[in-house]
């Protein structure tokens, strides 16, 4: 994956398996190699940032990689019944969930519709994080807050919840069966910089 990033920042990319031939291979079964979890921002689409073809991939995406049910549902599946030994967590910059938890928590905030404020409700421990350590700094009280840093929090925190909510995931990197990475993915670069390992790569 990091190799195919690379392809794509240098504007190289092979575009590979994403011909007939794979299509036709992998309507009985698929084997994909690792899964993603990330962001629904369409700019991050997995395959063409990391230059991937057709089931090498299994990605599960929301706006903000928020976990939930089906998040962790999914990733299970993707571990116990696919076998992939990596699952990579991808966030990024100019993230607009981000953004709305930082706006959210301003004191004249307008409510928001209750199923986006459910959506971001994850988030806003990692922006009152970000919001008490500028505080312990001196800044001032109404200084904008560093969206990447909660969004580099937030990324941390959604793997500590996924180890925490799926004891089958916990299992398999105790096992050495299973690798997590953070990643946080530059727009203007297209670079994924990885940020956590967890387990066995």
């Amino acid at each position: 994956m990091l190799a195919g990033n690379e392809r794509f920042i240098t504007g190289a990319p092979q575009h590979p398996r994403q011909d007939v031939d794979r299509r036709n291979s992998l309507a009985a079964q698929q084997t994909p190699r690792a899964a993603l979890f990330g962001c629904s921002d369409s700019r991050l689409a997995a395959e063409i940032i990391f230059d991937q073809g057709l089931g090498d991939l299994f990605v599960v995406r929301n706006a903000g990689q928020v976990i939930s049910e089906s998040v962790v549902g999914s990733l299970e599946y993707a571990v116990g019944v696919l076998g992939v030994q990596l699952i990579v967590v991808l966030g990024h910059d100019e993230c607009g969930a981000v953004r709305a938890a930082i706006d959210s928590v301003l004191p004249d905030a307008e409510p928001l519709p209750v199923h986006i404020a459910n959506l971001i409700s994850p988030i806003i421990p990692a922006v009152r994080r970000v919001a008490g350590e500028a505080a312990l700094a001196g800044a001032e009280a109404d200084a904008p807050l560093d969206a990447h840093v909660v969004g580099k929090y937030h990324l941390e925190d959604t793997i500590a919840e996924l180890l925490e909510s799926s004891e089958m995931i916990s299992e398999a990197i105790a096992d050495g069966r299973l690798g997590i990475v953070g990643a946080n993915y530059r727009l203007s670069e297209g670079r994924a910089e990885p940020d956590v390992v967890i387990g066995d790569l």
